[in-house]
């Protein structure tokens, strides 16, 4: 998101932020970006622990701001649950870090911002009051913010997964069993069939030949509505998310569309036989590539937590992981580690979840996010 900022003062300014991100941040740094007077979205990433770590995380922080190619300014915002001492606001330390770094990499700070557990402060005000500023001057924001929602909840909030109840969720466990009861008889051994023959449900052969298709059943389900699912349609999510092989082909054809789903299976059966897998395919799944919609992005997540809400312990793993992914995807790194983590406890070493999980660690969000000026 894009928007010209136009505050009166950085009381003003501060009380705009978190209606920027959707959430009241805690414990967090925020950096605006921004490319003339036009804010570039904002970025948030978690403090430092380590008090020895400052300057370096204070260069990766303003490295990621470097990834946007018409940034040449940044506010920064500090967000603290300390107190200030003697007048003096916490993080000073990495504040200054930020200000080196944002100069040695020609990037102008219009400023840096504390909000403590008991006022606020700018870090580059020259006459600075012994006192921390209240807090209740943040409560009004700017009239231009009327447009923007009041922010709901901290970073952590919304990651928690959609309330099923225990009849959906064992309808959801029957139609799973049934489902690969089909599977069995529609494509496994001969010799496993016959047993099968007498207590298929009908309604799980439908789902099979429905995963005859898997592009036509991905694109499908981009309409339908995650609230209302039909047992069967999330047993077949849950099948196919559980399968890192399936679950693949649906993250690119989300990131692209239904033709981009095509390829990618024809390469899976392809990679299968030993050939490579080719690259443009790949390259989404470690956020380089075209910029994906953000629509079928956010429609994709919203039927994975579905999923997830609904599936079976033993199977819940892969639309977690899935969820990860495509949180990470949307810039959305602290909810991607909440999910990923899930996943782990779960199903330890799951392949994707860890995967998101360095990528969360190590600071690396998607191209695309920088592109659009976006951050998690």
């Amino acid at each position: 998101m894009t928007m010209i900022v136009k505050a009166a003062d950085a009381a003003q300014f501060l009380s705009l932020v978190p209606r920027m991100l959707g959430y009241a941040p805690r414990r967090s740094l925020v950096i605006i970006p921004f490319a003339g007077k036009r804010s570039l979205g904002a970025m948030r990433v978690d403090l430092p622990s380590d008090p020895d770590t400052r300057d370096a995380a204070a260069a990766t922080f303003i490295g990621m701001v470097c990834r946007i190619p018409s940034a040449d300014a940044l506010t920064a915002v500090v967000y603290s649950d300390d107190r200030f001492e003697g007048g003096d606001p916490p993080e000073e330390a990495l504040a200054r870090g930020i200000l080196r770094s944002a100069d040695a990499c020609g990037l102008r700070v219009a400023d840096a911002l504390c909000v403590a557990a008991d006022g606020w402060a700018s870090y580059l005000d020259k006459t600075r009051p012994a006192r921390a500023r209240p807090l209740t001057a943040l409560s009004l924001p700017p009239a231009e913010a009327v447009g923007l929602p009041a922010p709901a909840g901290d970073q952590w909030s919304g990651a928690e997964l959609p309330h099923a109840d225990l009849a959906e969720k064992e309808r959801v466990a029957h139609a799973l069993r049934s489902l690969g009861d089909a599977f069995d008889l529609l494509c496994g051994p001969e010799s496993e069939r016959s047993e099968h023959e007498r207590r298929i449900d009908p309604a799980a052969l439908a789902a099979v030949c429905d995963l005859d298709d898997l592009p036509s059943l991905f694109e499908d389900a981009l309409e339908w509505d995650p609230a209302a699912l039909e047992p069967y349609e999330a047993a077949a999510l849950v099948w196919c998310l559980a399968r890192p092989a399936l679950r693949d082909i649906a993250l690119v054809q989300w990131c692209g569309d239904h033709d981009d789903g095509e390829e990618a299976f024809a390469a899976q059966l392809r990679w299968e036989e030993g050939e490579e897998y080719p690259a443009h395919l790949a390259m989404h799944m470690w956020g380089e590539g075209a910029q994906p919609d953000a629509d079928r992005l956010d429609r994709a997540l919203e039927l994975s937590r579905r999923a997830a809400a609904v599936a079976p312990k033993s199977t819940r793993a892969g639309a977690l992981a899935t969820c990860a992914w495509l949180s990470w995807a949307r810039g959305r790194s602290t909810h991607a580690d909440q999910y990923a983590q899930r996943a782990c406890e779960l199903e330890p070493e799951h392949g994707l979840a860890e995967i998101v999980r360095s990528f969360v660690l190590a600071g690396h969000l998607p191209d695309w996010v920088f592109r659009r000026g976006e951050g998690g």
